[in-house]
């Protein structure tokens, strides 16, 4: 159970942020990814690899958009764990074997320096995937994009500030939110 002070400091986050993504513009961000990416792999026989925990929000809404056979998995790698600088990566659930010569379609919340998708990325060259997509509900524009990997559908780009909503969190809360919001400075 977290302690009291931490839900104090989440309701004043909230209070103190500034919205910087309407729910609105957040489901045409979504409608738009749904719709290139079944341009893209539709034929593929694909499945949709969501990263938990952001990530599941945005493979949710953007899977009631799909009109095509998909199969879903997930994986569940951290970086943060509460906290908002990232660390080590930690791996509870990562990718399945089963995943070998597939076409696997990466569904995560943000991309920020790129760290897990590039992770994530070579375990799936590693199971030998037959073709890796890589979605993105937001991407914070960065000053140093050289070491960050390839992304094929993004759905919002925002400046590089600490953001939750949409499945992103602030020390665990938020991720619910329908709107993205900036954690005040």
């Amino acid at each position: 159970m977290m302690p009291k002070e931490s839900l104090d400091d989440a309701v004043a986050a909230l209070r103190s942020a500034r919205e910087i993504c309407t729910a609105k513009q957040v489901d045409a961000a979504i409608d738009r990814l749904a719709e290139e990416l079944t341009d893209v792999v539709r034929q593929e026989n694909p499945t949709i690899l969501a990263v938990m925990h952001g990530g599941a929000f945005t493979a949710t809404q953007l899977c009631r958009r799909l009109n095509f056979p998909y199969q879903f998995d997930f994986v569940h790698v951290t970086r943060y764990g509460g906290r908002l600088t990232g660390g080590e990566l930690q791996w509870p659930v990562p990718p399945s074997p089963d995943l070998a010569g597939r076409t696997v379609v990466v569904v995560d919340d943000i991309l920020d320096r790129g760290l897990t998708l590039a992770d994530l990325h070579e375990r799936l060259r590693q199971i030998g995937v037959a073709a890796i997509y890589s979605a993105v509900l937001v991407s914070k524009t960065i000053d140093d994009r050289t070491s960050r990997p390839q992304v094929d559908f993004v759905g919002l780009d925002v400046e590089d500030v600490y953001v939750f909503g949409c499945g992103m969190d602030y020390k665990g809360y938020w991720r619910g939110l329908p709107s993205l919001f900036a954690v005040a400075p």
